[in-house]
């Protein structure tokens, strides 16, 4: 990470952002000393469940046993397949065999949207999850993930406008709340034109975050140039300025 960017993201969030929550950040490693490893769990569990201690301070590491669910191990880069029965988990079930979670009309809709997800296989053995303030100089983050109220999204979303002709440069392609936080963001910096990614519309994952909040995934590389241009947008308006006025403290 380039020296001095951690204190000048901080102070700059701070003076347009108030008080919302500091971004947490994500990248690859083969190194086991880089943070907390998770301990596996029985049964199945959700990653965005374990997001809460990140943002809480904590930093963490997942490997591919210490994601509780075949999805995350997937979104993840940690398995090729999901389960077995996937089609029909994410639409309308099995009779007598399996309840569906209905997010599809059918299991032949989901087998056409994953045809077109290429696998996104991870770099390293460990994944690991730090909130801004706990990154070190030597750390190399992929993705920063905002969550965020919206008074607190509106401003994220025009400034990673604010440099493009294009007006899709935030996009919220339809996932687990997982792969819209790594999978898709992650991809994204194979792009020649990245895109943040607003995301966390996953109802199964709705009750590990707070009621107000979804999220926004930016590739670091694009998170960089909306930390250059904070001073030169919106931000130093008076527009904002009534906007950034209402924003609160998590949780308040």
């Amino acid at each position: 990470m380039q020296n001095g960017l951690k204190q000048q993201f901080a102070e700059k969030w701070e003076r347009f952002f108030r008080s919302a929550s500091l971004p947490i950040c994500l990248f690859y490693t083969n190194d086991e000393q880089q943070a907390e490893p998770v301990k596996p769990y029985p049964g199945m569990h959700c990653l965005i469940r374990d997001l809460a201690r990140v943002r809480a301070g904590e930093s963490l590491s997942f490997a591919s046993n210490t994601i509780g669910c075949a999805g995350g191990r997937c979104y993840l880069g940690f398995a090729q397949r999901l389960r077995p029965d996937f089609n029909y988990f994410l639409s309308c079930g099995i009779p007598g065999q399996l309840a569906g979670e209905r997010y599809k009309a059918s299991q032949e809709l989901v087998a056409e949207q994953f045809k077109r997800e290429p696998h996104m296989p991870a770099p390293a053995g460990l994944i690991v999850f730090k909130r801004w303030d706990k990154l070190a100089e030597s750390d190399d983050p992929a993705v920063v993930i905002f969550f965020a109220q919206p008074d607190v999204l509106s401003g994220l979303f025009a400034l990673a406008n604010f440099d493009e002709s294009d007006s899709q440069a935030v996009v919220a392609p339809m996932g687990s709340g997982c792969s819209s936080i790594v999978h898709y963001p992650y991809r994204e910096l194979q792009s020649s034109h990245q895109k943040a990614v607003l995301g966390m519309f996953d109802v199964s994952a709705r009750p590990w975050v707070p009621p107000g909040e979804l999220t926004l995934a930016i590739p670091w590389p694009k998170f960089l140039r909306m930390v250059s241009e904070m001073d030169e947008s919106f931000l130093v308006t008076e527009s904002w300025s009534k906007v950034m006025m209402r924003i609160s403290p998590p949780g308040s």
